[in-house]
């Protein structure tokens, strides 16, 4: 078991590396990382004594103060190395820079930087660096305006707010999923690398990844379908463009009933990939599910009986409930890394239908146990 401290880890990658190793219990031990660590010795000597691999991703990528930045981002490597001196310590070390190192931003020159001064602590220790150059990420929860330009899309357009595009360029781009694994990847084989070039998955426009968003916008969002996924790159897009919607304003959508003298008609769900279909009864008072998905789209329609969903993103503690009724058929999607569940507080069995977009396969289920 590999005992794996990771600095940065509420920020996009930090998230979602962090995450994914807690779904391996078996092979991966977390050290817990605080920032203010970097301001007490004696918590950043412990910490690096406890880790035998430490992911270094904390620092800056943007700031109206381009020299605050760069000094920063220096700032805070050096501590890493004064630590790892005192200690005498040599876990293995995975820093995240950017294909941005040789541009003339301070941005990239920091990112540089760092990864020099740790190749040369390397050298002089033995110790072991894996110097990760990093094209555009992208995914899930990252920050608008911040971390990239398809978060900023997916924000905009979203919240129905008008995006521009500045420089019409294509963009290297690896989704933060694949990425996660690549750094696991690396942590397992003991990489030492220090210079580590990650390869993109994907070569994209801006003006094509801006209208694929304004896409599922419209089929999704406007219209309630599920769009169309030709290229695991469109599936990653449309699960990062999910993630932006603002839930507690869009659901439970309302079905459109069609009522006439012999009862009623419901379209329960249109879409345009593969899937399973099922439908499920539950008694009083039960509750199903507590698990979350991190690539799946799934879809609770509640078409009889009284149902409490409830939504939680993993890591956080804020539950969103979504209270459905059958008398008014409607239904709430699962967004990927949020727990979810569903009870029965009717006083009658509760008819739901599910749909997801592949079916269960229990040698890969991406369904992961956790109480809402």
């Amino acid at each position: 078991m590999k005992r794996i401290g990771i600095t940065g880890k509420n920020g996009f990658i930090g998230y979602h590396l962090y995450h994914t190793l807690k779904l391996f219990p078996d092979k991966f031990q977390l050290v817990e990382f605080k920032r203010e660590f970097f301001n007490d010795e004696s918590k950043l000597d412990q910490f690096v004594s406890n880790c035998d691999v430490i992911v270094h991703l904390a620092g800056m990528n943007r700031h109206e103060n381009a020299l605050f930045l760069f000094e920063t981002n220096i700032a805070l490597v050096q501590k890493l190395i004064d630590s790892l001196n005192r200690t005498l310590k040599k876990p293995h070390i995975i820093i995240s820079s950017s294909t941005q190192e040789d541009n003339d931003s301070e941005y990239g020159k920091s990112k540089k930087i760092s990864r020099e001064i740790l190749s040369k602590w390397a050298e002089q220790s033995g110790g072991r660096l894996t110097g990760m150059i990093i094209p555009n990420v992208f995914g899930p929860f990252s920050l608008p305006f911040y971390n990239s330009v398809v978060a900023t899309f997916c924000y905009q357009i979203s919240r129905n707010l008008t995006p521009r595009i500045d420089v019409d360029k294509k963009l290297n781009l690896i989704y933060v999923g694949d990425l996660v694994q690549k750094l696991i990847e690396l942590i397992l084989n003991e990489d030492n690398s220090h210079k580590y070039i990650v390869n993109h998955t994907t070569v994209a426009n801006v003006s094509e990844i801006l209208s694929l968003i304004e896409k599922y916008h419209t089929t999704y969002y406007i219209n309630g379908e599920i769009p169309n996924l030709k290229s695991n790159f469109e599936f990653n897009l449309f699960n990062t463009y999910r993630s932006y919607i603002d839930f507690t304003s869009y659901f439970p959508k309302k079905y459109k009933q069609n009522i006439d003298n012999r009862g009623a008609f419901i379209e329960i769900i249109r879409n345009n990939i593969g899937g399973q279909t099922s439908y499920s009864t539950t008694l009083p008072e039960v509750t199903r599910g507590n698990h979350f998905h991190t690539r799946k789209i799934e879809r609770f329609a509640v078409i009889k009986g009284k149902a409490l969903i409830q939504l939680r993103k993993v890591g956080t503690d804020k539950v969103l409930n979504f209270y459905l009724d059958g008398d008014e058929p409607s239904f709430v999607d699962m967004p990927i890394w949020y727990t979810h569940n569903i009870k029965n507080i009717g006083k009658d069995i509760l008819y739901t239908i599910f749909w997801i977009n592949e079916p269960y396969n229990p040698d890969n289920p991406d369904t992961w146990s956790e109480n809402v």
